[in-house]
This record gives structure tokens, sequence and C-alpha cells, in this order.
């Protein structure tokens, strides 16, 4: 495929699902395009949840779904939200890693006491239980804290400090967009087909 598409939204992501409708994976929009010109997924559509093959797209994009667009010389085409592969029906397994990198992804770089957001220069990980009381480096130990809270909560419990936890920690789940928070703008269509992390 080779229509020269304009570069500012052919980066953008695209939900990809087996033939089951499970969510395997997320791939970059020109990938995507790519895999309906050649016949091996179909669109689907964001309001009515039909497929489209990619002649049957390249109407439908003409015909004004609103959404995101590349064009061509000849044509525009809209971005799918969502592929169908169509003849494989497995399932990609991944874990998270567990990580400094992961528990601020996991926490969105908000403090878990004050819940205040913050840039991560001004975040540390807090141990919920101290490290000095036999806390261990887990999933459902660890949480993002701001320089300030993570002072003032010092060696004690979260109880002890009464300084409740905004979220208890916890292992999170696989998500197929490879441990990043889900684009507001695909919420409503993404979130039909994946949990919406809390």
């Amino acid at each position: 495929m080779n229509y020269g598409l304009n570069g500012d939204l052919i980066h953008g992501n695209v939900l990809v699902l087996n033939r089951s409708w499970i969510a395997i994976h997320v791939t970059p929009a020109r990938r995507a395009l790519s895999l309906l010109y050649a016949g091996t997924a179909r669109a689907v559509h964001p309001t009515a949840y039909s497929l489209h093959g990619f002649e049957d797209w390249l109407v439908l994009s003409q015909n004004g779904l609103g959404g995101r667009y590349v064009h061509t010389p000849n044509l525009r085409i809209r971005i799918p939200e969502v592929v169908l592969l169509n003849a494989f029906n497995g399932f990609i397994r991944r874990e998270v890693p567990f990580s400094r990198q992961s528990i601020y992804e996991r926490d969105m770089n908000i403090c878990q006491y004050c819940g205040k957001h913050f840039s991560r220069a001004r975040l540390t990980i807090d141990h919920v239980t101290p490290q000095s009381r036999g806390g261990l480096d887990t999933w459902d130990n660890l949480v993002v804290a701001c320089l300030k809270c993570n002072v003032k909560k010092g060696s004690r419990t979260p109880d002890e400090a009464e300084m409740p936890l905004v979220r208890r920690p916890r292992k999170p789940a696989w998500f197929p967009h490879l441990g990043a928070r889900l684009p507001e703008d695909l919420l409503e269509v993404w979130g039909r087909f994946i949990e919406v992390p809390a």
C-alpha cells in the first residue's frame, strides 16, 4: 500500500481484535490501514460496530464518519479506531514488567496519599508497609508518593500516619497498549473492548 499518506495522524494507534472480538494488540494507524487494504482485517464502525472491508470503508470515509482522517492525492481515508483480524483467533499474553516505571504508570504520576499529580522528578516510590517493618518490593506494597507526603509518612503505615491511600495498590491487569494509559479520544470506542483502568 503506497498512497503517500500524510504523517500527522498516521502514527496514531488502532486497537486490534482477534476473530472472537478480543483485544490482543495496539498497532500504529499505518499498519492498521495496511491490514485493512490487504484484506487481513476489517474496520469496526465506531458507533454501529459493523465490519467493513477496505472498499466499503473507503465509501464510508467519503460519506463523512467524523474522526481522524489521512489524505492521499485522490482520497481521504478515515483511520478506524478498531480493526478485527479475519483469521487470527489466538491471544497474545504479556506480563506487565515489575519496575519503577510500571509503578509510575500504574499510579499515573499521582501521589497515592494526597491525590495530586506531579512531574516524575517530584515523585518517589514509597513502601506502604515500610521496609524496616518487613515491607517487600511487591505490586501491592509500592505506591507513588510526592516528596512531601513520603517525608510526612516516614517509617509508619498509612493508618499510623493517618494518611489513607487514594487507591489500594495491586498488580495491573495486562493492557494491550503495553503499559500506556488509554487515550482520552479513544476512551468511548476502545472501552467497549477492553477493561478501562479505574
